[in-house]
């Protein structure tokens, strides 16, 4: 298992694919997924990009709630975050998200460290399930850098691989 952090190339496109629906059970379905995504969004709570989220505690407690839905969707659990995508497709609405922040590779460095930190902490997984989520985070966490060191912004384009039945 090799859970690199890729680079972003400003100007290249992004093309991902959604994690292996069987990375949902694997972890405890909605249950073992809250527990990673909460496990996850602590350590973002102490990180150095912890800025970015609501600094009062039950303002963060409800970003947590909402962002595990997005993650239970997006692994094949039930459709809980349909709401909040407000009729869009859920990864272009969660990059839309993004677009008010000013995201650079440093901090999309950091998202991707802490949540290394909590797929360490996953027993009895396997590791070509933890490899699906992981290369679908690594990638569409570029969708959501904007800001870039020569002071430039950029939205990249991307395409999503859509699993064949």
């Amino acid at each position: 298992m090799s859970l690199d952090i890729t680079p972003v190339v400003k100007g290249e496109a992004v093309t991902f694919k959604n994690p292996a629906k069987e990375f949902y059970e694997a972890v405890g379905g909605k249950e073992g997924m809250e527990k990673l995504m909460y496990s996850f969004y602590d350590k973002i709570y102490e990180s150095d990009i912890a800025h970015f989220f609501p600094q009062d505690e039950d303002e963060f407690e409800q970003v947590k709630i909402k962002n595990s839905k997005f993650f239970i969707q997006i692994c094949g659990g039930p459709k809980v975050y349909e709401d909040e995508a407000q009729g869009m497709e859920l990864n272009e609405y969660m990059v839309r998200l993004h677009d008010d922040f000013s995201i650079n590779e440093k901090a999309r460095i950091e998202w991707l460290g802490t949540m290394r930190e909590a797929l360490d902490e996953l027993e009895g997984v396997d590791k070509e399930l933890i490899q699906s989520f992981w290369d679908y985070l690594d990638n569409f966490s570029k969708l959501t850098v904007n800001s870039f060191s020569d002071g430039s912004t950029y939205y990249a384009e991307y395409t999503q691989v859509k699993e064949s039945k």
